[in-house]
């Protein structure tokens, strides 16, 4: 697919500055910077209400900042937010596809949004429905359309205009993992072309995955900001052993008698108990003494990282 993407190392995709909203005296999002790099992929990873959400839409001037100053693909946000925007492309949380119309007339009506003629975008539908892998679903009806293959419509819609940098809300929220995967692949191909995605997401592997760098955002604040592979290295030991139902009830047992855990952290989180340690070996020696088999080791992920720096209580 042909594309307007500019290249690595030209003018930075989105530069914010003590980036503020304030809602009823309340700094939901409280004096940010971000530096986003063209052609990067960058999350923004947060709790509910923890600010990601709303800092997105200020970026893309639909919320106007408290405080701050916004330059995004060079222009000045909110005062050039519409030329922007031009040259961006919006995949919002929740898919708001036209349901009067079929695949190929929501991407037509969308173009026209950008003051692209009906033959313009008829001109680059193959490439978009193909994209979509919905070349033989183009005069569906919406409604016959699954879940996945509406996020991908969307994910082609935002398409349209050819966009430089390309902004997501919850890409693959409430799909089935093969959607999801599916999802992943479209977003590594507009990552091979050179176009900057920015993404809100709850899902730590989808981060991991797409990403040059994720900032973790909570009550407001990035509490840190790197490369999956870094944050895991500088927050969190580098590996995890998973206790769950009557084994976790076991360790817990053990805990309370008193046992000794020799530098090993241990972390509940509701009917899981997570041990953490920096030396493989030594940890799954102490799990095998304590405990015996039937427990899960792996490397620890950004998954946990995220709920070292934002806690584990729940957020609604």
């Amino acid at each position: 697919m042909g594309h307007a993407a500019v290249e690595t190392g030209s003018v930075p995709a989105v530069v914010a500055r003590g980036l503020t909203r304030r809602y009823g005296g309340v700094n939901v999002v409280d004096g940010i910077d971000l530096d986003i790099e063209a052609g990067e992929c960058f999350a923004l990873l947060g709790p509910n209400g923890a600010g990601k959400t709303t800092t997105l839409r200020m970026l893309l001037g639909l919320t106007p900042p408290s405080a701050g100053e916004i330059t995004v693909l060079g222009e000045p946000i909110p005062q050039r937010a519409r030329a922007m925007r031009e040259r961006a492309g919006i995949v919002p949380q929740f898919d708001n596809l036209d349901p009067d119309f079929s695949v190929r007339e929501n991407l037509i009506t969308y173009g026209a949004y950008y003051g692209a003629r009906r033959r313009e975008v008829e001109a680059r539908m193959t490439e978009l429905l193909q994209f979509a892998e919905l070349t033989e679903r183009a005069d569906e009806p919406i409604q016959g359309l699954s879940g996945g293959m509406k996020r991908r419509l969307t994910l082609a819609r935002a398409l349209v205009n050819d966009p430089e940098l390309l902004a997501l809300d919850e890409p693959s929220t409430g799909l089935d993992p093969q959607a999801r995967q599916h999802i992943w692949e479209r977003l590594h191909t507009l990552r091979r072309q050179g176009r900057t995605l920015l993404l809100t997401t709850h899902y730590m592997e989808e981060a991991e995955r797409l990403c040059d760098r994720a900032a973790i955002i909570d009550h407001g604040h990035i509490v840190a900001c790197d490369s999956p592979t870094r944050l895991i290295h500088q927050h969190i030991e580098p590996h995890v052993v998973e206790l769950r139902g009557d084994l976790a009830l076991q360790w817990m047992g053990r805990l309370s008698g008193g046992e000794a855990l020799d530098g090993l952290r241990v972390d509940p989180v509701g009917e899981t108990v997570l041990i953490y340690g920096h030396e493989r070996d030594s940890l799954l020696d102490r799990v095998e003494a304590l405990i015996g088999p039937g427990y899960l080791y792996r490397p620890a992920s950004l998954e946990d990282v995220f709920l070292r720096l934002t806690g584990r209580e729940l957020r609604d």
